[in-house]
């Protein structure tokens, strides 16, 4: 198993660390156990953690309501739950 996420049933947890204010919305390399995703947003007054959420749920093909930031609101570390997604951003598989 690989270390920035995890599944519990039909959640994904999503372990990242954010780069705002990058050229282009991406996921990007793993590093100390969290994967890189850069997003265009400026971190003022949220845009940076609505823009994220917007961003993940779109590649794991859900609405944003079916993402959550649980940890991490604001730093650039966060831990993400995805409910039940339908696709998965390259890197991660399904377990079991």
């Amino acid at each position: 198993m690989t270390a920035f996420y995890r599944w519990e049933d039909d959640v994904l947890h999503l372990f990242v660390r954010v780069q705002p204010k990058a050229s282009k919305d991406e996921f990007a390399e793993v590093q100390e156990d969290r994967i890189r995703i850069r997003i265009t947003a400026p971190p003022v007054d949220g845009k940076a953690n609505a823009h994220l959420l917007k961003f993940v749920a779109k590649a794991c093909g859900v609405a944003k309501s079916n993402v959550q930031i649980k940890n991490g609101e604001t730093g650039r570390n966060k831990h993400l739950c995805v409910e039940s997604p339908v696709c998965l951003p390259a890197g991660i598989e399904r377990a079991g």
